[in-house]
């Protein structure tokens, strides 16, 4: 069914004037806005943008009809913080820029800008987009530095298009963070402390011709004068409950920073706190096992609990496999994540975390036409994305994993190859 519904929706959309204008009719629609699920609506595309959501079966002349009659239609989901577009093969002996070792232009990581290192031609973007990803945030990996630099969100469309270049910056607070810079947290917290006190302190960054001896290069400063401002999101990672309590009380120090906690395995355990202090939590439902002395409260209950005392939970924190969030979401709401809270861990808080929400993220007018047609349920591992489509294009509905099951999936039998006469005695 998947494949049909991809080959009637190619035959309709042959040329590029009917692609401008386009009817989704019949479906179930997750609008992840006011008008909430609409059982049988229709979401009419115009230039690429979301131009109406209804109840009704109204398509004005001039749209291509899509037939959607007993499937789910979503906004397109967003991966939350991947490094899509800067790695293929992490272990490759050459460049992966998703790695960042000790550049002279930074001594603190701040000055990082993944934007010049994304790759539109990286296979995994087509592996992700045909599971119902359309867009994701993307920043290094791996680095000994403080700051994993500035992220940026990108389209998963042919180009990689930059939704938002600079859009947030992560700082790593657990004890792998710890070991790195000074052996102990009561260094690293002091580091990060005077990196962001040292640009708040200066009304404008040295020039070139001023002598500057600080903790951050001058690329440095300009970064994070964004994040103490508030512009730049901050994305803390933290595991244990009292490195989650330090995180708090961080926020409480900097109530202009924009804090994020990521990761946070055991926040379940201050989620009170954090719904307090407004700080959205982006993770990993699935780790429910210890994989070290700071994540002993691992559980399955992680994202509900946060949900129930008001904690916006966003889900994906992963590159290669990110397209799994959907079982990973599913799975949450298996265990006291709500199904609402659910789809919008994939759709609505990402686009909110990382200040895309006025773009993408839901089926509201005037919004990027990023839009998935799935089988049925999408947090159901057995249903799937029959189509997707991105700022209105449709997208093929094909991958080098599906390229490679297409070769494979029928073994012909060489005709001239001798046939055994052995007989089992």
């Amino acid at each position: 069914m998947k494949h049909i519904l991809s080959l009637a929706i190619a035959a309709a959309l042959s040329t590029s004037a009917l692609a401008e204008n386009i009817a989704i009719v019949g479906g179930t629609i997750i609008t992840q806005t006011e008008q909430g699920t609409i059982e049988s609506g229709t979401v009419l595309i115009r230039d690429g943008k979301i131009e109406r959501v209804s109840d009704q079966d109204d398509v004005p002349a001039g749209y291509t009809r899509i037939d959607a009659s007993g499937k789910v239609v979503t906004p397109g989901f967003i991966g939350t913080l991947t490094s899509l577009g800067l790695v293929e093969v992490s272990s490759w002996a050459g460049e992966v820029d998703s790695s960042v070792g000790e550049p002279n232009i930074s001594h603190t990581g701040a000055a990082l800008d993944v934007s010049y290192a994304i790759n539109p031609d990286s296979t995994l973007i087509d592996v992700t987009r045909i599971e119902g990803f359309t867009t994701a945030g993307t920043t290094v990996q791996r680095t000994d530095l403080l700051f994993r630099g500035q992220g940026a969100v990108i389209s998963l469309d042919d180009d990689a298009d930059i939704i938002k270049n600079s859009a947030f910056m992560v700082v790593n607070m657990n004890g792998s963070a710890a070991d790195a810079h000074g052996g102990s947290r009561s260094a690293l917290w002091i580091l990060l402390e005077s990196v962001l006190n040292e640009a708040d302190s200066l009304s404008s960054v040295p020039s070139l011709t001023t002598t500057w001896e600080g903790i951050n290069t001058r690329a440095d400063l300009r970064a994070l004068q964004n994040v103490v401002s508030g512009e730049l999101p901050l994305f803390m990672e933290a595991d244990r409950v009292a490195d989650i309590r330090q995180v708090i009380a961080f926020k409480q120090r900097h109530p202009d920073i924009r804090l994020v906690l990521l990761h946070g395995v055991e926040a379940w355990r201050v989620a009170d706190e954090l719904a307090a202090a407004e700080i959205p939590v982006i993770l990993d439902p699935q780790l429910n096992l210890p994989k070290n002395f700071e994540q002993i409260g691992a559980t399955l209950h992680n994202a509900g609990r946060l949900e129930a005392a008001g904690v916006k939970v966003a889900i994906g924190i992963e590159t290669h496999n990110i397209r799994l969030a959907t079982q990973h979401a599913g799975n949450a709401v298996a265990n006291g994540l709500s199904y609402e809270g659910g789809i919008a861990s994939l759709t609505s808080v990402p686009a909110y975390i990382l200040g895309v929400d006025d773009k993408v993220g839901t089926l509201a007018p005037g919004l990027h036409a990023d839009v998935v047609i799935w089988s049925g349920d999408p947090l159901e591992v057995t249903e799937a994305p029959e189509q997707v489509l991105i700022d209105g294009e449709v997208i093929e509905m094909t991958s080098r994993q599906t390229q490679l099951r297409d070769r494979y999936l029928k073994v012909q039998e060489d005709p001239k190859a001798e046939k055994s006469h052995y007989v089992k005695p």
